[in-house]
């Protein structure tokens, strides 16, 4: 398997959202008609998309706007909602920094200790306002904030880190036991991020909920260039999915593989599906929103990284309103609005009446899908061609 990249080397080929397409089915269905509903241990969600854990898309407000919509979003629990009491200022200062000060800055801004008392805090709040309160934590601090967490209300707690195995091996740092954690807590635990086979199945047999797939691929995350790590998103769920399947077949429990990074646009949340994904992860397209604290703006979750920042500032611009997003109607002709409608219609198209049908349907390999018949689109900079 793979092909000789030089003497005694070789490189398996993997695939990305660009380089492959869907291939519609024989039959066709309305797309009102077509089941996009998901479940994550005993929770059950009308949309499979979840916010992304960044501090410049998720706050109490999102969450709970995310909530009313059929989806939910994480707070990040080393962010600034729970270093500061006043986020909404702090933004202010990370919005306004200079492109040279700015990764400077957001270190100062991150060196502010995080207080328990605001992870209790932001939890309530967002339950109080009747939303899903999921939360994440860095695998080092799991063990006591999943505890606040679940003590608080939260609903779900994710453990998030750029690579998360269940083997840690190090000289003078605990290893985290997720088989330990996980018989401690009683709400769904969210693992990630992984983008193997070997990876994926053996956090599932620590009794996972749910597993995150990816590695680099986000807007703001600069990982790929600084470490020369990840694997393409289209490869990267196949081959998670594919455990899944597996670990299903051997053990009856089915863990849902949530694809994290790198979709912008209705077609790659599509073609995530196609792959495999139960549910999709995004950040970029929901930074455009107008309820987003980020007022167009969102950095990556290792950008304020002391040694080694993977991460940066983009801007994204605001856009439209999360329901529009979500929902349209699409005010723009680029696929970054109506999301949901972009699923169901893709379903449709393929002849998927669920999520697990659409998991099956026909992939081609397609490096032209994106420019073939779009020279006036891409010389007039619309469309496509954008």
């Amino acid at each position: 398997m793979g092909m000789w990249i030089g003497r005694g080397r070789k490189a398996r080929r993997c695939y990305g959202f660009d380089e492959i397409a869907i291939v519609p089915g024989v039959v066709t269905i309305d797309p009102d008609d077509v089941d996009i509903h998901w479940k994550l241990g005993n929770l059950r969600f009308e949309i499979p998309i979840i916010a992304a854990a960044m501090d410049g898309v998720m706050d109490v407000q999102f969450a709970v706007e995310l909530s009313k919509f059929g989806g939910f979003g994480v707070l990040n629990l080393e962010g600034i909602q729970t270093r500061y009491v006043n986020p909404k200022s702090v933004i202010e200062r990370i919005i306004s920094a200079s492109l040279e000060d700015f990764t400077n800055v957001l270190q100062q801004i991150y060196e502010e200790p995080i207080k328990e008392e605001l992870i209790e805090k932001r939890i309530k709040e967002i339950k109080e306002a009747g939303g899903i309160a999921a939360v994440s934590s860095i695998p080092q601090r799991a063990e006591r904030f999943a505890q606040i967490a679940q003590e608080a209300g939260a609903d779900i707690f994710v453990i998030q880190s750029t690579v998360t195995t269940s083997r840690y091996i190090s000289k003078d740092k605990p290893s985290l036991d997720f088989k330990a954690l996980k018989k401690r807590i009683s709400i769904p635990l969210i693992v990630g991020n992984c983008v193997t086979y070997e990876s994926a199945l053996e956090l599932m047999a620590c009794g996972i909920d749910g597993l995150l797939v990816g590695v680099g691929p986000g807007t703001a995350c600069t990982t790929r260039g600084v470490l020369g790590i990840g694997i393409p998103q289209v490869t990267a769920t196949a081959d998670c999915a594919a455990a899944r399947d597996f670990y299903y077949k051997q053990t009856t429990r089915y863990v849902p593989i949530i694809t994290d990074g790198g979709m912008s646009v209705g077609g790659d949340v599509c073609k995530a599906f196609a792959s495999g994904a139960d549910a999709v992860m995004i950040g970029s397209s929901f930074a455009k929103a107008k309820e987003s604290p980020g007022k167009g703006y969102h950095w990556g979750m290792a950008t304020p990284h002391r040694n080694l920042p993977r991460g940066t500032r983009i801007y994204v611009g605001t856009t439209s309103t999360l329901e529009e997003i979500l929902y349209g109607p699409a005010h723009l002709d680029d696929g970054s609005q109506n999301l949901v409608g972009a699923l169901r219609t893709a379903m449709g198209m393929c002849g998927a009446k669920n999520i697990r049908e659409m998991q099956l349907v026909e992939l081609i390999i397609a490096p032209a899908i994106k420019t073939e018949g779009k020279i006036f689109q891409k010389a007039q900079r619309i469309g496509m061609g954008k």
